[in-house]
């Protein structure tokens, strides 16, 4: 890093802060991060930033108001002491599936946070796997969306996955699966998906042939892990001799780990996005893949 740019990190995903630190041959900035016995949120800048360029991480997960309170904090703190720039780097972009009237008298929330965002100081923003690609379109400062399949494409490479066919979970993930595809060399299906309600799914249609096939089914997130879980049941359904799957975000809220230790599902590939819990990083089917060279990159 330049001699006048620094690092500061919120309390979110502090590995991999220290992570992206140590790639760029820095530490990070101190900062006194701390609550009142009320929960309100105290930030004191411990380093001179007037007229210097910061870079300050922070994952939205697994507290997103919490932790968004506390960047905008931070963002308001090297505002007022007079940074020469401030990049905001969020890892996980939090309230992004919030992206749109869908029906009535509901919040654009990715919109909201884009504007609370700048409106706290950020001059610029840097983020990985946006839910939808509108959300760039929401930020009146520059925003720059890195892409978790950039590592984890050639990862599933060296896995050696013979007879691939990539799968899209849904509608939503065709993008994301054609790039596999591309990169991989690999026919593609679709499972088309009917939501029943927030945490079930149901099969409308599929296109394409999986019998006797390695399936790869690539996704933006696991949240509760319907969606994959689902693609996979039916990839085995099918008659799919192996199913992988990878996402650069795994959130694994409720059941979502039981749901994968019941599914066909041999291995899910994930990046530390946002902090993993022990469980997670744990577990037999997880395979974790760091996503700080990425950020350590774009920042340099």
């Amino acid at each position: 890093m330049a001699a006048d740019a620094i690092l500061f990190s919120g309390s979110s995903n502090l590995l991999l802060a220290q992570e992206i630190a140590a790639l760029l041959k820095t530490s990070l900035g101190k900062v006194d991060l701390r609550s009142f016995p009320d929960q309100e949120i105290f930030v004191q800048i411990l380093e001179p930033v007037q007229q210097r360029h910061v870079f300050v991480i922070q994952s939205l997960f697994p507290d997103p108001n919490r932790h968004l309170m506390e960047l905008l904090i931070m963002l308001d703190a090297l505002k007022r002491a007079a940074a020469a720039s401030i990049t905001v780097i969020l890892p996980y972009y939090g309230y992004a599936r919030q992206d749109r009237l869908d029906k009535p008298g509901v919040s654009i929330t990715a919109k909201l946070l884009a504007d609370l965002l700048t409106q706290a100081g950020a001059t610029r923003v840097l983020a990985m796997d946006l839910h939808s690609e509108q959300i760039e379109g929401f930020f009146d400062i520059p925003i720059q969306q890195v892409l978790s399949r950039q590592l984890l494409i050639p990862y599933c490479a060296t896995l050696d996955l013979d007879n691939l066919i990539i799968v899209a979970p849904d509608k939503g993930g065709i993008k994301i699966a054609s790039d596999y595809a591309r990169q991989l060399n690999a026919p593609m299906a679709l499972v088309d998906k009917e939501r029943i309600n927030a945490f079930q799914v149901g099969m409308h249609l599929f296109v394409g042939e999986v019998q006797g096939k390695t399936v790869l089914i690539p996704d933006d997130m696991c949240s509760t892990g319907g969606t994959l879980v689902h693609a996979a049941q039916t990839c085995a359904q099918l008659g799919a001799k192996r199913i992988i799957a990878a996402v650069g975000h795994g959130l694994f809220i409720g059941d979502a780990l039981k749901n994968l230790e019941q599914s066909p599902i041999e291995m899910l590939i994930v990046t530390n996005s946002i902090s993993l819990s022990e469980a997670v990083r744990l577990h037999p089917k997880v395979r974790t893949v760091s996503v700080a060279s990425l950020f350590a990159q774009t920042i340099h």
